[in-house]
């Protein structure tokens, strides 16, 4: 397994092929807009300049990176000589499907075919192939280059072949691979979801501000970030559609997404993507004070 395409160049896309690309495997880097794959290639450079600052990474070995990237506009150019495709477009169902659709009529007929889907079912995915056993997940954590873990999801109809692959792939990578079964929210999202929304809930009914929650978890509960920052750099419309899943999946009202989230989201209030969530951003990385929005 040595040529990689990746489907989506955005924040996701750019980290999976950034990390592709750093061990040395050959990379296609797909999306619809070249803008976008411009701005995606400016992005793992500058993430692999960091890495030659901090030194985990020499010149020649970032020259070597970004050397076995190329870029595409075509799904079907893209993916031609694909061992492995990773698709990482946006978190919406129908979008997810018509892209696998296509990826079963152009991808090697020996491809296997991942999702990075934080949420969606891998079994309904593969559905939309003829090639039910080759498909599985692949959840990246972001920012894929620093993030250790690669959630690996079972469709129902997923081979151990294919999983047994992508597990060591991952471990190629420096990667930790998990595997999990195919239900609503994985691991991952079924545990972290309903925490951020509470949340949410507990900002919501005024039990406490922003800056109380997401301190009180930090420094209570030894979290890196607290759950209203980390869903502000998840993006608050991935938080509703994750959670709109979860409570579709289950039917049960314990996953019903707080009003002020989808009022939020409604009103474009993203989080650190859009520059302002239950905190306000500059260049979309850094909180630099809670929205005015919630300060008291």
């Amino acid at each position: 397994m040595k040529n990689i395409s990746v489907i989506g160049s955005g924040t996701m896309g750019n980290g999976i092929a950034h990390v592709f690309a750093q061990f040395d495997y050959q990379v296609n880097l797909i999306d619809i807009n070249q803008v976008a794959l411009d701005k995606a290639l400016a992005t793992i450079t500058k993430n692999l300049d960091r890495q030659v600052a901090k030194e985990t990474l020499t010149e020649g070995q970032k020259a070597t990176a970004l050397q076995n990237i190329a870029t595409f506009t075509s799904i079907k150019e893209g993916v031609a000589n694909a061992d492995l495709v990773v698709e990482a477009a946006t978190e919406n169902i129908d979008l997810k499907l018509s892209i696998f659709k296509e990826l079963d009529q152009f991808a090697p007929t020996n491809a296997i075919l991942a999702s990075n889907t934080s949420s969606i079912s891998i079994t309904k995915i593969a559905a939309a192939t003829e090639r039910g056993n080759q498909v599985i997940g692949m959840h990246f954590m972001n920012p894929v280059p620093v993030m250790k873990l690669v959630e690996v999801i079972r469709g129902y109809q997923t081979s151990d072949e294919t999983t047994s692959t992508i597990m060591s792939l991952a471990k190629s990578l420096e990667k930790v691979p998990v595997e999990v079964n195919d239900y609503p929210g994985f691991v991952a999202n079924r545990i972290l979801m309903p925490m951020i929304n509470e949340a949410i809930y507990t900002l919501y009914e005024g039990v406490a501000g922003v800056y109380e929650i997401d301190t009180v978890m930090k420094l209570g509960m030894a979290h890196p970030m607290g759950p209203l920052q980390l869903a502000d750099f998840i993006g608050l419309d991935v938080c509703l559609a994750i959670l709109k899943v979860l409570h579709d999946g289950f039917g049960n009202p314990k996953y019903a997404p707080c009003p002020l989230l989808v009022n939020m989201v409604t009103a474009g209030y993203k989080g650190a993507k859009s520059g302002e969530g239950f905190y306000k951003y500059t260049a979309g990385s850094k909180a630099l004070s809670v929205s005015e929005k919630f300060s008291r």
